[in-house]
């Protein structure tokens, strides 16, 4: 390994990395985009401050493509193309150890995940030339070659078995199981791997799973560093290149989160010193129009921290609980609207009754003017923190990108943030959440 150049890469990436939100925190961020021969969709925001380049692979093939009974599959596949690379006409394999050392070698990261709705893949470079090009053949091969051996796979499955038995001791994980049950019922969204599904996942699967779905066809390809178009347009051709040349066939429908046709409750018996209170429903997709409206209506009731009116009401007056919370996580699908708590047992019937109250009011009423203003004041103040690193930056691209957001989302987004009144808010939550039709699940209440 070549420590002299690891060393001054991270020495590079450090110094740097702070000074990123200085070419965009008080600017425009124009993002270009187009559309490669593939199919494959660029997207590029250029910083030519900082030799630096951070790109995110998006792909259609996240959780909710799982088959029912293998749930994670995707998350274990994007992961194990680390495990190592398949030798070509002209280039060795690489078992896991030595493609690590090709990456510490480079000074350069690339891996993958999956979420509930895509697979990614982030790849972060220093620009220099020498440097860059070995960085794109190497995640090329990454991407398109894993050799996913069996060796790696038999012996890191049995150690996802220990964490696996440990989340089912945990109260908060209990109760986050029997509410995405209540809320997602059989739509992918609600299922979640086990030790039985784990052991039923082979490194054949993985292998299936790769041809499936990684297609340059599917890909949506955000950059965020100092190249232009041209340069980064050939770079995002050599990391696609090694993927089947195919013509990509529509993927199949995945159904929707069906809405909740009325109210339930379940308690759930646990011995621990705290209550775990879940609420909520089925909310929105991210496309949604409302999204803005709800995002501000949500930093009111639950999202606001000490300033949230669902604090106010619990803890600050009643001392109910220490936190009290509320978030939408909408996707390509309605993700759920939930509210949580901490309680003693002996208090979570008032607690939940109390939540009960004060959503039935906000949606009948929605916020003050004086909680409206404050929350636009909060959040458009706060705006430029959502753009203070190359990670932050390269998140929202890839967010334009994979939502097909306008592309001056990032610049009109305190605008319309701004422009938002009382009834705006108030609408938009009487039309996603019904307090009538609630899933609530109590764990470790008497």
């Amino acid at each position: 390994m070549n420590t002299t150049k690891v060393v001054a890469a991270r020495a590079v990436f450090a110094g740097v990395a702070a000074l990123f939100c200085i070419n965009f925190a008080w600017a425009g961020i124009p993002i270009q985009h187009w559309t490669q021969p593939s199919g494959v969709r660029v997207y590029l925001v250029e910083s030519p401050a900082i030799p630096m380049v951070d790109v995110q692979i998006d792909l259609d093939a996240g959780g909710r493509r799982d088959p029912a009974d293998k749930p994670g599959l995707a998350n274990l596949m994007a992961s194990s193309t680390s495990n190592g690379v398949r030798a070509t006409a002209t280039e060795p394999a690489l078992d896991e150890h030595a493609l690590s050392e090709a990456w510490a070698d480079l000074g350069a990261s690339f891996g993958g995940s999956a979420g509930s709705d895509r697979m990614s893949f982030g790849l972060r470079s220093l620009t220099y030339p020498d440097l860059l090009d070995k960085a794109v053949t190497l995640a090329a091969r990454q991407l398109g070659e894993p050799s996913f051996p069996q060796a790696p796979w038999l012996r890191d499955r049995p150690k996802l078995i220990p964490s696996l038995k440990e989340a089912d001791t945990r109260p908060a994980t209990l109760a986050e199981r029997a509410y995405n049950r209540a809320v997602y019922g059989n739509h992918p969204y609600g299922r979640e791997m086990t030790q039985e599904t784990l052991l039923r996942i082979s490194e054949l699967d993985l292998r299936a799973l790769h041809v499936r779905a990684v297609r340059a066809c599917d890909a949506k390809v955000s950059v965020v560093g100092a190249l232009n178009r041209a340069q980064v347009d050939a770079l995002v051709m050599r990391l696609m290149s090694r993927l089947p040349k195919i013509t990509c066939a529509p993927q199949p429908a995945v159904p929707e989160v069906e809405p909740l046709t009325g109210a339930t409750e379940q308690r759930l018996t646990f011995a621990s010193a705290q209550a775990h209170v879940l609420l909520g429903q089925p909310g929105y997709q991210r496309k949604d129009a409302d999204f803005f409206a709800l995002t501000v209506g949500n930093h009111i009731l639950g999202g606001g921290g000490f300033t949230s009116r669902l604090t106010g009401e619990v803890r600050e007056k009643r001392g109910l609980t220490y936190s009290v919370y509320s978030y939408f996580s909408p996707g390509l699908h309605a993700g759920a609207f939930t509210i949580g708590l901490q309680t003693r047992p002996d208090q979570a019937d008032q607690a939940l009754g109390l939540v009960r109250d004060v959503l039935t009011r906000f949606v009948a009423d929605g916020p003050t003017e004086k909680e409206l203003q404050a929350a636009k004041d909060n959040l458009v103040g706060g705006f430029a923190l959502r753009l203070d690193s190359n990670r932050k930056l390269l998140d929202n691209v890839a967010n334009v990108a994979w939502n097909d957001l306008p592309l001056d989302y990032l610049d009109t987004w305190t605008r319309r943030v701004e422009r938002l009144t009382v009834a705006d808010v108030r609408d938009a939550f009487a039309r996603k959440v019904q307090p009538a039709r609630l899933a609530a699940v109590v764990l470790g209440a008497p």
